[in-house]
């Protein structure tokens, strides 16, 4: 590996466009567990999700930072893990992945994580938020009429969009995309929101699942203009994988592109050349890897290499989707420079890369595509 090239990467400080706050209480060891994998129950008996990617990962790369040799057993780790209050290993794990500002999706268990005016925890960073955009609509639901649905909806995004950095939706869990890309008429969007909400009369949870409902919210997160991020592919089982691969999304790409909003695939995987096709031939088109570095662990510089085969590399952004666990911060980061720096010297060392091209690149990815997209500067 290119000595300047890996200490580039190294050095090079991070804009994460997609990720959660970090855990406000410390949990145990079965929900730690759990929140290093997308299952959603515990595996077989006398098995542990430390036998995975991630969980060798957080063994190699996070045990040094709590005091343990790379590698340390699982109960070790556990041990010097839960022997530290959970914002200081919050604030170590933060700390040491290099990111100067977190771009975060508020709207998922947040009363479970720390808020976000204590995510960068007196560090040098900032935190800005993206606003779901179900999250929204189920907020104002309850004082809402199915006449009066679309225009609260749309009172309440324009209070917030001083304060946001770009919106999200994930209809790829709540329907998926193969759905119906125009723009929902008045009256659609009406009698979608009378059966809605005579569902909630009865007690039903605030989940928004209707096609009609969702379609309207994509459009009008596209009116605001704002990046508008949609979760595609790999998930939890609360998604069915076949039903998100963002080549589904193609015939609304084409259709919202006149509204200037920026559509950003988020993680992608396993659909990533899917997305890296969608990228190169959209010019409103982004993606990012983030949720799959992750959970591929040492396997993840082969998924880094991958986004780079289609999408201009003006198009691909750094993210961790990381969620609870401050180790998934950390990781997202460090196994991103590692795939980056694996796949970038590569071909340096080919000679069909210059170091300073390849630098350029992942300072293209690292932060300055975000910064561009999201008008950070």
């Amino acid at each position: 590996m290119s000595t300047d090239l890996a200490g580039e990467l190294a050095q090079m400080r991070l804009v994460d466009h997609h990720v959660h706050s970090t855990l406000a209480a410390t949990p145990d060891r079965a929900t730690f567990e759990l929140l290093i994998t997308e299952a959603d129950r515990p595996g077989p008996a006398g098995t542990t999700q430390f036998d995975s990617q991630l969980g060798f990962a957080i063994r190699a790369h996070c045990a040094p930072l709590l005091g343990l040799d790379a590698h340390a057993p699982a109960d070790d780790y556990w041990a010097a893990r839960t022997a530290r209050p959970e914002e200081e290993v919050a604030d170590t794990f933060l700390r040491a992945a290099g990111v100067d500002h977190w771009l975060v999706d508020t709207g998922f268990k947040g009363d479970l994580l720390l808020p976000l005016d204590r995510l960068t925890g007196g560090r040098d960073e900032q935190a800005s938020e993206i606003l779901r955009l179900e999250s929204l609509l189920e907020s104002v639901a309850a004082g809402a009429t199915a006449q009066t649905l679309i225009t609260d909806f749309r009172q309440a995004l324009t209070d917030a969009v001083p304060h946001i950095r770009g919106l999200k939706s994930i209809v790829a869990y709540r329907y998926g995309f193969d759905i119906d890309p125009d723009r929902p008429s008045p009256r659609e969007v009406q009698e979608a929101a009378a059966r809605w909400l005579a569902e909630l009369e009865t007690g039903a949870p605030a989940r928004v699942s209707d096609p009609v409902l969702l379609r309207m919210l994509l459009w009008e997160g596209a009116d605001t203009g704002l990046p508008l991020q949609l979760h595609t592919g790999y998930g939890d089982a609360d998604l069915e994988l076949h039903r998100c691969d963002p080549l589904l999304l193609a015939p609304w790409i084409k259709a919202v592109e006149p509204t200037g909003a920026a559509v950003m695939l988020l993680h992608c995987y396993p659909f990533h050349r899917n997305a890296g096709f969608l990228a190169q031939v959209f010019p409103h088109v982004y993606l990012d890897v983030g949720l799959a570095v992750n959970h591929t662990g040492a396997a993840s510089p082969g998924v880094v290499a991958e986004s780079l085969e289609l999408a201009p590399f003006t198009k691909i952004l750094y993210s961790s989707d990381a969620w609870g666990p401050p180790e998934l911060h950390y990781l997202g980061a460090l196994l991103w420079r590692k795939g980056m720096a694996a796949a970038l010297s590569r071909w340096v060392h080919a000679g069909e890369w210059s170091t300073a091209d390849a630098v350029r690149v992942a300072t293209l990815i690292g932060r300055s595509n975000a910064e561009r997209v999201y008008r950070l500067a």
